[in-house]
């Protein structure tokens, strides 16, 4: 088993620096870029850019200059500034330097994990993703939990009754759930739950409320008000991340078990006696879930970083979903190459975990006899 972790993890280089290297071409070739963003903050709305990047460069007489012609210029927007004040941006942003070389310098510094500072926040990229992580944490955690609590009994129920009325509405209900898109769903339980056209029972945004924002872990975990609030506030979110999640792992569940109750060994143990709960749970259960349990991390990974974009979006919740999603608007690389480096490490690592959690649950599986 050693060896073939070695293995996994020395091919989770290549596999990461492949995944690096396609988003980072595909991003540098795509239209727009951070020296594009500052230019449009400067000549349109101004605002933190503009203040930003004014705030040590010599004053504003620098931006512009009297009869200039910049139609030389590469960048969109640039028409009056002055080159020198363009070439200056350049440095900032990192863009006086090749594309080649600006990735094997950004692959270095992710080596040791030192993303850099946000172009546009004047913060780390690593304290921005250690402030928004608790909110994703939450809706993957519960998300998760919700989705596994209320598959495997229901795909369970499901197997046994395979054939009868239950099983066939539970999964129209299952079909519908799955069909319907969760950023609509979470659409419509704001309008009808959270105070738009009927019914005002939810909060509609944020994780707290305005009196507990300020409370930290420690004492927001010693108070039922602040906790029963946070579980308030979770309720909408959650359920439209729920609505079709759990679809594929209940017929998963459904038919790992119907695979297990035919086979020979669930005929004997009947054939000995035992109860039909013992059956199942004794023994259909354990070879039955080993696919389903095993996914666990992988499903924890994948609502944690894909299906929570746009729920945090319409909920509001300063999570990593909307600093992703803000971060892509603004062209802002540090922020989009550094979280992409973290969490596809971060996902390849959970996928080994996951494929060693077959061995944990059934010791019978050994990957070392494989043949290479």
């Amino acid at each position: 088993m050693t060896a073939y972790i070695i293995r996994r993890l020395l091919l989770i280089i290549p596999t990461l620096l492949g995944i690096m290297t396609i988003n980072f071409v595909i991003i540098q070739l795509a239209p727009g870029g951070p020296v594009e963003q500052a230019i449009a903050q400067l000549t349109g709305e101004g605002g933190a850019i503009t203040e930003r990047i004014t705030r040590s460069g010599g004053g504003e007489e620098r931006l512009l200059t009297a009869g200039q012609d910049s139609r030389t210029s590469r960048y969109r927007g640039a028409q009056g500034l002055d080159p020198e004040f363009i070439e200056e941006l350049e440095r900032r942003f990192g863009f006086d330097k090749p594309m080649h070389e600006r990735f094997v310098l950004m692959i270095g510094s992710y080596i040791v994990f030192d993303f850099g500072e946000s172009f546009f926040r004047d913060r780390e990229v690593v304290d921005l993703v250690l402030e928004k992580m608790p909110v994703s944490i939450s809706l993957g955690i519960w998300t998760t939990l919700l989705v596994y609590l209320i598959s495997i009994p229901l795909g369970v129920a499901k197997a046994v009754r395979d054939g009868s009325r239950f099983d066939i509405w539970t999964s129209v209900l299952v079909i519908v759930g799955n069909a319907i898109p969760g950023f609509l769903f979470a659409v419509f339980l704001l309008v009808v739950f959270a105070g738009g056209s009927y019914l005002d029972w939810f909060p509609l945004r944020g994780l707290l409320s305005d009196d507990y924002v300020g409370l930290g872990f420690a004492a927001c975990a010693t108070s039922l008000a602040c906790i029963s609030d946070y579980l308030w506030h979770l309720v909408l979110p959650v359920a439209a991340m729920v609505i079709g999640g759990f679809a594929t792992l209940t017929m998963l569940t459904k038919n790992s078990f119907l695979d297990q109750i035919n086979q020979q060994y669930v005929v004997t143990a009947r054939s000995k006696g035992l109860s039909e709960g013992r059956v199942l749970y004794g023994h259909v259960f354990r070879n039955a879930m080993l696919i389903v349990i095993a996914g666990f991390p992988s499903a924890f990974i994948s609502v944690l970083f894909t299906s929570s974009v746009l729920i945090e979006i319409i909920f509001s919740l300063d999570g990593l979903g909307l600093l992703g999603f803000e971060a892509a608007f603004a062209r802002d690389f540090p922020v989009m190459f550094g979280t992409l480096y973290f969490f596809s490490l971060l996902g390849l690592l959970m996928g080994l975990i996951g494929d060693l959690m077959y061995t944990v649950i059934d010791p019978r599986i050994d990957f070392e006899s494989r043949e290479v």
